[in-house]
């Protein structure tokens, strides 16, 4: 005969599932705003929330006009908080993105003038299209969550996500991003081509005006606060956080890959699962959140040998392979 839990015990119970549900029922709130701008694509949509709530940075990679800007100015929008667009260009000097000291005269003293990162949701449009010295200026802030100017330290707010854009394609005044700046994106994203169905509504909905104009804010910074502190809240097994470990471990001793992932890919790998994880509604994470976060989180920390380049091999490639041969965890019966 099964024994029901205590009256306290249960009300317990109750108000936890209730708290998932509601973090459940936001985040939806949100995806679906998003869609409405961004047609067709879900799982893309999904995973960039599931960064922001993991107080991730998220670099979408893709062709022109396929929708790489609108799913940052979508996302900004849906959030009633501070937004700055940063258009990256050779010229750009680091000062732009992080703020200078000025002096002011009236004072006879110097004066702190915050620069573009110093706002809730940063869109990085072209990040490549800046000189490494420019994109340097960002490391400090998307690790740290403070700019750093002539030895005075201004914290950032919260929430703050870099969401950065390139055309992998176009490499004519362009300047690669360095290894220790991709290290620091929570995920790389691709949107994709519509299909021709989705891309029939896209021209509908064109022709009727902008599609940003259609949305508005379902939430604030507060709100995406709360998110954060409650998704740092789901449980992690350590049968699952030595999961994590054996995959990154794994891409460091491939035999394709010449870099693999850094222990910030583990943490950021555990970050996004419980993020995954409270999307889902639940307060505990699962082996399959962290599969289906291993591309979008390590691909763009694995570098694979010159002849796996020559035979077509990609990181994700290697990736797959690898969630294939680590033995996945299971649940112990009682």
């Amino acid at each position: 005969m099964s024994v029901l839990p205590s009256g306290g015990v249960g009300l317990e119970l109750r108000e936890q599932t209730r708290e998932w549900e509601s973090f459940g029922a936001r985040f939806r709130q949100i995806e679906e705003n998003v869609e409405r701008v961004l047609r067709g694509k879900n799982a893309e949509i999904r995973l960039a929330l599931v960064a922001l709530v993991a107080e991730g940075h998220l670099l979408i990679e893709d062709v022109p006009g396929v929708g790489k800007t609108m799913l940052a100015k979508s996302i900004a929008r849906s959030i009633d908080c501070s937004f700055r667009r940063i258009q990256f260009t050779p010229d750009m000097l680091p000062t732009d993105i992080t703020g200078v000291n000025v002096f002011n005269q009236e004072r006879g003293d110097f004066e702190f003038r915050p620069g573009a990162v110093f706002a809730n949701v940063v869109l990085g449009d072209e990040i490549n299209r800046a000189s490494p010295k420019t994109q340097s200026a960002l490391l400090e802030c998307m690790e740290e969550r403070q700019v750093t100017i002539d030895a005075e330290t201004h914290t950032l707010g919260t929430p703050f996500m870099v969401i950065a854009t390139q055309n992998p394609v176009e490499h004519e005044g362009t300047y690669p991003l360095p290894e220790a700046q991709l290290d620091r994106f929570m995920m790389r994203l691709s949107i994709g081509y519509p299909s021709v169905q989705i891309e029939a509504e896209i021209l509908e909905t064109h022709s009727a005006g902008q599609p940003l104009g259609v949305i508005s804010a379902v939430t604030d910074a507060q709100g995406i606060a709360e998110m954060i502190e409650q998704a740092r809240r789901v449980h992690v097994a350590p049968t699952i956080r030595d999961y994590i470990v054996q995959i990154v471990d794994a891409t460091r001793s491939h035999p394709d890959v010449y870099l693999g992932g850094s222990p910030r890919a583990s943490i950021m790998l555990l970050r996004a699962a419980r993020a995954y994880a409270a999307a889902d509604e639940r307060d505990y994470v699962i082996p399959d959140d962290v599969k289906l976060l291993c591309v979008p989180g390590l691909a763009h920390r694995v570098i694979v040998t010159a002849d796996a380049v020559m035979t077509g091999r990609s990181p994700a490639v290697v990736i797959q392979e690898i969630l294939a041969q680590v033995e996945v965890p299971v649940a112990e019966r009682s």
